[in-house]
């Protein structure tokens, strides 16, 4: 059986995104800081920011000529942003083993002066130094020195590019899914922040206090209760959710992820959400990602 894309489009919608690089004295603690730093960042529904891994880096593209990670965090609001960079930075870089952080969009022409707030946990005993032509600061740790570029850029970057797979079983879907977030893994400047989403939503709900809830039409048990979007053999569905430095890296991830999942035995559909303009102003469309 070979998958089928649906003529339809994934709704997208505008966010600031900021862009660190966590650098270490290797991955494993580079990877654990950046986890830590992208956490309880999956959806802004109720989320404070939406956050992820972009990617590793090798030491020669360093300032410090470490290994480290590219993470980026992402908030509709700028104020927003400003703040989530300053606590996820301070709460969970700052404490972590070996490690220094450096702003990840060096040419953004907008920036927030994270590094030179943080700075003052030294109780006057920071400095400012140079890393690699870098504006910093040296703060003592009880390890050593901490050290933080003085401004970190934001960009307008797109948020909610999105697809939908549907597979004969769950087992099936998820297997889909795991190779289309490893796919979009090679693709930089994007991340999934959930990143397997199993509860996709809609806009709104029947209970006037929730601004989202169960997108029933896509949920295999209610089949035979609601208007449903599923073919009768289908058994297992996810979404995959893509954030992006810009539309252009969304839609790359997207054709990435999507070619892969078709490829997976039990694949039926791939499919994408929109809430006919109530959530964002970009259409991707599916098809045309293959044109």
């Amino acid at each position: 059986m070979t998958a089928r894309i649906e003529d339809t489009f994934a709704e997208a919608f505008d966010i600031k995104v900021s862009r660190i690089l966590i650098t270490a004295f290797d991955y494993e603690l580079a990877l654990a800081c950046a986890r830590e730093t992208t956490g309880f960042a999956t959806s802004i529904i109720m989320c404070p920011a939406e956050a992820g891994i972009d990617r590793i880096a090798k030491p020669e593209e360093t300032p410090d000529g470490r290994v480290g990670v590219y993470a980026m965090i992402c908030n509709p609001n700028e104020e927003k942003l400003e703040k989530q960079l300053l606590a996820r930075i301070g709460q969970c870089v700052l404490p972590a083993p070996t490690t220094a952080v450096f702003d990840g969009l060096p040419n953004a022409e907008k920036k927030f002066r994270i590094g030179y707030k943080i700075k003052f946990f030294g109780d006057g005993f920071e400095e400012e130094i140079k890393v690699n032509g870098r504006k910093c600061w040296k703060i003592p740790i009880m390890e050593g020195d901490f050290i933080i570029e003085d401004s970190f850029g934001f960009i307008d970057g797109v948020a909610g590019g999105n697809f939908i797979i549907m597979a004969e079983s769950q087992a099936s879907a998820l297997m889909a899914a795991k190779a289309a977030v490893d796919a979009i893994s090679n693709v930089e400047g994007v991340i999934t922040p959930f990143p397997i989403v199993a509860s996709g939503s809609k806009v709104g709900s029947r209970y006037r206090f929730l601004k989202a809830s169960t997108n029933e039409k896509f949920c295999p048990s209610l089949r035979d209760r609601v208007e449903s979007e599923l073919p009768k053999n289908i058994k297992g569905v996810y979404e995959i959710v893509i954030n992006g430095i810009s539309l252009d890296v969304v839609k790359d991830a997207m054709r990435a992820g999507i070619s892969v999942a078709m490829k997976v035995p039990g694949v039926v559909k791939i499919t994408a959400a929109n809430f006919d303009g109530k959530l964002g102003k970009h259409k991707i469309w599916l098809n045309e990602l293959f044109d």
